[in-house]
């Protein structure tokens, strides 16, 4: 099953598109390495895209899966990569992307209306749950256990005494558990030839991302609701996970049965999942490492009017030499009010 405009659906025609534009545009901007690499990557994660929805429906058939995840993602890391995917074909477009079908039809040009696709695709991160809510129910599912066995030691309206006798509880859950999270199964991956490599990061990461998860229970106990960035991390890094393990689980399946396009499927594979890798590598160290309280901090200044200041040089931009010369008499005029 094939997932509809609002995702997957029309993007093959989009990305086709793209390469036509790229060919044939005066000096090839095919030609251009920035224009390879946006081609290259709307290319594999395409085929990441169709692997999520093929591995998501599959399950779903089959049923006795709880999916709630796995549609999840289907939803919020699909739509994220069907705007760039439309994003990059407007770019390479040009301003024949920006025009609408009828008016290139008029010039007696294709009418490819990439204009139209971006303003439907657009609406996808908000309709049917915005790409924050999936987010928040995604990372709500990842701290759920978590919760479930250690949430009364975060939870303000537990006595000390209760507090207390959950403990033994606690710790014979964690004994037996965190362990698991340190040590790697005892798999090679072999038999997944190529993309061995892949999956044992896929399979180590998975477990790193537990930890995760746990350290920031810890860290942030009953705060941790707040902390929404940190929280958005770990589920785009799950998202990423998943995608790769469906790209080469739909790469591999199709080398098994002979497929044709085979040899294709696995080039788009390994290319999408080197960039994840990265991708990972990269959300990882943010978790711990980044600007988040000094973000609050700004934007607590901007919501209370401390940088309306802004407002004004961007404003005088637009004065006359003599309403800027009147302006700057009274500099701290904007700043007060």
């Amino acid at each position: 099953m094939r997932q509809g405009p609002g995702e997957v659906g029309a993007l093959p025609t989009a990305v086709g598109d793209a390469v036509r534009a790229a060919a044939e545009y005066g000096r090839r901007i095919a030609d251009f390495q920035v224009t390879q690499h946006k081609i290259a990557d709307m290319a594999a994660n395409l085929f990441a895209m169709e692997s999520i929805v093929e591995l998501a429906t599959e399950m779903s058939n089959r049923g006795g899966f709880d999916i709630r995840l796995e549609a999840a993602a289907a939803k919020e890391w699909n739509t994220c990569r069907a705007w760039e995917i439309v994003d990059d074909t407007m770019q390479i477009r040009g301003g024949r992307g920006y025009e609408t079908a009828s008016s290139l039809a008029a010039r007696g040009e294709e009418p490819i209306a990439v204009e139209r696709m971006m303003r439907d695709y657009r609406i996808n991160k908000i309709f049917e749950g915005s790409s924050e809510i999936m987010h928040l129910f995604m990372a709500r599912e990842a701290v759920d256990k978590h919760l479930e066995v250690a949430g009364s030691i975060i939870d303000p309206k537990k006595s000390p005494a209760e507090k207390v006798q959950a403990l033994p509880r606690i710790a014979a859950f964690y004994a037996s558990w965190y362990p698991t999270r340190w040590i790697p199964r005892a798999r090679s991956f072999s038999e997944f030839g190529p993309f061995a490599g892949h999956l044992r990061f896929v399979e180590r990461s998975t477990r790193r991302l537990s930890r995760q998860v746990f350290h920031g229970m810890v860290v942030h106990q009953a705060r941790l609701q707040h902390k929404q960035a940190f929280l958005f991390r770990l589920v785009d890094i799950a998202n990423e996970l998943f995608a790769m393990a469906a790209s080469v689980s739909r790469a591999h399946a199709m080398r098994r049965a002979g497929d044709p396009a085979a040899a294709s499927a696995a080039e788009l594979a390994d290319l999408f999942c080197r960039g994840a890798r990265r991708k990972v590598r990269r959300l990882f160290i943010d978790l711990w490492s980044n600007d988040d309280a000094r973000k609050y901090r700004v934007a607590k200044g901007v919501l209370e009017g401390r940088q309306l200041w802004l407002e004004a040089l961007i404003d005088g931009l637009d004065r006359s030499p003599e309403a800027s010369a009147a302006a700057e008499e009274e500099p701290l005029a904007v700043a007060v009010h």
